[in-house]
């Protein structure tokens, strides 16, 4: 705990980096330094810069060497941050860098995080986590849970994650700028971790396989994502996606 309010860093992408960009202009805080990542996910970054203007130091990408600038700063936000930071940047600031992860950390660390919360019908959720060497298995700082139902799916899933984060950040702003701001360990043995290659075969379905309806029904749903592969079968040498809507009703 500080009595000064920590000098923040924000590596921003996607509209979740816009909204919490927002957020710390809102506030009326100087930052010293904004990074954004050129492939400008979703076209998102001049939004970023503009939510900002005004109160960043520095604006810089994220393939510059920003080690200069990072110095200056307390702590690092990870704001919907899609790389891995390099270990030579994690000790350059102060206390280290924060990690927003979409998911109820240990569950469902790594890629693809709302597609194993409904294959492995885990606690779902948000979490800002300090970052470590080991992927998404730093300490937990703050944590919000997310209610799914069958009607979810992961592209529900995915607008849900992205709306609580920004609530999360949010809701723990305050203490963040602070110095107020919780490790609590992981137990990494209840929770599991998945890569990106993992899910193409994850998402195939055995036609002559026996298995339960609500792993079949979960693994449809998990998939179902407009514009974005689906669950998939082959027959014949071909191959077929198949989606799912589940929809709750009245009828008891």
């Amino acid at each position: 705990m500080t009595d000064r309010k920590l000098d923040l860093a924000l590596f921003a992408a996607d509209q979740p980096g816009v909204e919490i960009a927002r957020l710390i202009a809102a506030r009326g805080d100087r930052i010293p330094l904004l990074v954004l990542d050129r492939q400008n996910f979703r076209g998102c970054n001049d939004a970023i810069v503009e939510a900002i203007a005004g109160h960043a130091g520095a604006v810089m990408f994220h393939d510059q060497d920003i080690r200069e600038e990072l110095a200056k700063a307390d702590v690092a936000l990870l704001a919907w941050w899609p790389r891995i930071i390099a270990g030579d940047l994690l000790a350059i600031p102060r206390l280290g860098f924060l990690n927003c992860h979409p998911s109820l950390l240990p569950h469902n660390r790594g890629k693809h995080y709302n597609f194993w919360a409904l294959i492995e019908e885990a606690p779902f959720g948000v979490s800002i986590h300090w970052v470590s060497e080991r992927v998404d298995a730093g300490d937990v700082a703050f944590q919000a849970p997310v209610a799914t139902t069958w009607e979810d799916t992961g592209e529900t899933l995915f607008h849900k994650a992205r709306a609580a984060m920004v609530e999360l950040v949010r809701a723990s702003y305050d203490r963040i700028r602070a110095g107020d701001i919780p490790r609590i360990p992981q137990d990494l043995a209840r929770g599991s971790f998945h890569k990106a290659s993992e899910i193409d075969a994850a998402s195939r379905i055995d036609l002559d396989a026996n298995v339960r309806a609500r792993d079949l029904l979960n693994l449809l749903r998990a998939r179902t994502f407009q514009g974005y592969p689906a669950a998939w079968f082959t027959d014949d040498g071909e191959r077929y996606e198949v989606r799912v809507e589940i929809r709750k009703t009245d009828e008891r």
